[in-house]
C-alpha cells in the first residue's frame, strides 16, 4: 500500500465517526446567523501555512474575550464553525471565535514535531498564536481572556497550545485528545500509533515535565484544563484520558485525588481536581459507551461555562473616577467560606463570597491575611496581590457585579511550609465578613 493510500485509510478510520454526526448537525442547523464567518489573510507569522477564519458576533463588546476552536483531522475551520455550537454561544455571550484551518493534505494539525512542542518553536501553534494577536490588535480583544477548545486532532492541539503558551491561554477544553507530547515523533510522520492505541503511560511528574520543558524558565500561572473522553473510543484510546488527568494535575500542582465526583447527566462521570467549583483547576468528564465523536448538544455550553465565557460581557465604559468613600457603603456585608485542599508543599483554596448586604456591588475587593509560610502561585476568577501576607483580591472583568444575596467563587493555588490553615481577617470592600 502506498504511503498516500495508507494515510487516507488511517484518516478514514480515525475520523469516520465524526463525519456522520457533522452531516446530521448541518442538516438540522438553522440557516441564519447574526453574523458571518470571515476568512482573514495576512494575519501575521504563519510558519504552519494555516488559514484563519473568525466569527465576530454583533453582541461583542469593546474588549471581547476570544475562543480558539480547533477542528479534527479531515475537517476545516468552516466545517467546525457549522458543525458545533460555539458560534451560537458567541452570539449569546459576546465572545469572538477564531477557527484555524489545517491547510494540508488530511487536514490534521502538527502536534508531533519538536517545533510544535516548543514555545515559539514554529509550525502550527505559532501560527495560531499569531491569529490571537491579530484579533487582539484588530478587534480590541481582551488579551487576559483567551481560551481554546478542540476535538480529536484539535483536542491534541488544545493540549499543545496550553503547554506551549501558558502566557496566552487562560483555560482550555479537549474533547477526545491525548496528553501533551504523547503524539511526538522523530520520523516526520505526524502519526504515533502507540499513543493513539493508549500504549504510552508515564508518571504524573514525567508527563508534567514534558509540558514544563516546552517553555523553559516560565514561572507564571498555568491555564486551567477541562478534559472529555468516551469510554468506547477506539480511535484515540480511552487510556489517554487517565494519562491527561495525571499530566494536568501535576502541571497545575493539585492532587490526583478528586475533590468532587458526580454525574451531571446520565452516563457521565465528572471529577474535579484542586477545587470543587465550576472553574476548578482540572475537570474531567468520562462518557460511558461513547466513541470518537464531536462535542454534541450541551457539551459546548459546559465547556464555555468552565472557561467563564458564559459570564456577562464586562462594561464597555470606563469606571467612574469619583474617589471611593472612606467608609463601607450602607448595606455592605458578607459571608466567606474557605475550602482548603492540601498536599505535600502545596494547596488550593476555593473561596465562596456571599453579598449579605442590601445593595448590589458593582466592582468588589476582598482582603485577607495568608498564614505564615503560604505564597500564592496562581489564582482564578480574581487578581491576587501581593503573593503573601496581607492579600487583596480584585474581581475579574466578568464577575464584578455581585447582587444582594448572590455568591461568587474565587480561588488560588499556593505553596506552604507546613501551615495549611485558611486565611483570616476577610473583608469585602472594607466590611468584616462572617466566615463558615
Amino acid at each position: 500500500m502506498t504511503v498516500g493510500r495508507k494515510l487516507r485509510t488511517l484518516l478514514l478510520a480515525l475520523f469516520g465517526g465524526v463525519v456522520p454526526l457533522l452531516a446530521a448537525y448541518l442538516l438540522a442547523a438553522p440557516g441564519a446567523q447574526a453574523a458571518s464567518l470571515t476568512e482573514v489573510t495576512n494575519f501575521g507569522n504563519n510558519p504552519g501555512n494555516l488559514r484563519m477564519y473568525e466569527y465576530v458576533p454583533a453582541s461583542a463588546g469593546a474588549h471581547p474575550p476570544v475562543l480558539v476552536a480547533v477542528h479534527y483531522c479531515t475537517g476545516t475551520g468552516p466545517g467546525f464553525y457549522a458543525g458545533t455550537e460555539f458560534a451560537s454561544l458567541a452570539d449569546r455571550y459576546g465572545f469572538i471565535v477564531v477557527y484555524p484551518d489545517a491547510n494540508v493534505s488530511g487536514q490534521c494539525f502538527d502536534v508531533s514535531s519538536p517545533q510544535a512542542l516548543t514555545h515559539n518553536g514554529g509550525s502550527d501553534p505559532t501560527s495560531i498564536v499569531s491569529m490571537v494577536s491579530y484579533v487582539e490588535q484588530h478587534n480590541g480583544a481582551d488579551a487576559g481572556r483567551v481560551y481554546v477548545v478542540g476535538a480529536s486532532s484539535g483536542a491534541m492541539m488544545t493540549d499543545v497550545l496550553l503547554g506551549d503558551y501558558p502566557d496566552v491561554f487562560k483555560a482550555g477544553t479537549a474533547f477526545m485528545g491525548v496528553p501533551f507530547g504523547c503524539f511526538a515523533t522523530t520520523d516526520g510522520s505526524g502519526w504515533n500509533s502507540a499513543c493513539a492505541n493508549g500504549q504510552i503511560s508515564k508518571t504524573a511528574a514525567q508527563w508534567g515535565d514534558l509540558v514544563r520543558a516546552a517553555y523553559p524558565g516560565y514561572t507564571g500561572p498555568r491555564p486551567r484544563v477541562q478534559l472529555w473522553h468516551g469510554t468506547a473510543d477506539t480511535t484515540l484510546s480511552y487510556n489517554n484520558f487517565g494519562e491527561e488527568i495525571k499530566q494536568w494535575t501535576n502541571v497545575l500542582g493539585v492532587s490526583q485525588t478528586p475533590v468532587l465526583t458526580d454525574s451531571p447527566q446520565s452516563g457521565w462521570t465528572r471529577t474535579r481536581y484542586g477545587a470543587d467549583g465550576a472553574q476548578a483547576p482540572v475537570e474531567a468528564i468520562s462518557l460511558a459507551g461513547v466513541g470518537h465523536t464531536l462535542p454534541t448538544s450541551g457539551m459546548a455550553a459546559r465547556a464555555i461555562a468552565f472557561m467563564g465565557l458564559d459570564q456577562s460581557t464586562p462594561p464597555t465604559s470606563p469606571p467612574p473616577t469619583t474617589p471611593p468613600p472612606t467608609t463601607p457603603p450602607t448595606g455592605a456585608a458578607c459571608r466567606v467560606t474557605s475550602t482548603i485542599s492540601a498536599w505535600n508543599d502545596g494547596l488550593t483554596d476555593n473561596i465562596g463570597i456571599t453579598n449579605t448586604g442590601s445593595t448590589t456591588l458593582n466592582g468588589w475587593t476582598l482582603t485577607f491575611t495568608l498564614p505564615s509560610g503560604q505564597t500564592i502561585t496562581s489564582g482564578w476568577n480574581a487578581t491576587f496581590s501581593p503573593a503573601s501576607g496581607a492579600v487583596t483580591a480584585k474581581n475579574a472583568g466578568y464577575n464584578g457585579t455581585l447582587a444582594a444575596g448572590a455568591t461568587t467563587s474565587i480561588g488560588f493555588q499556593a505553596t506552604h511550609t507546613g501551615n495549611t490553615a485558611s486565611p483570616t481577617d476577610f473583608k469585602l470592600d472594607g466590611a468584616i465578613c462572617q466566615t463558615g
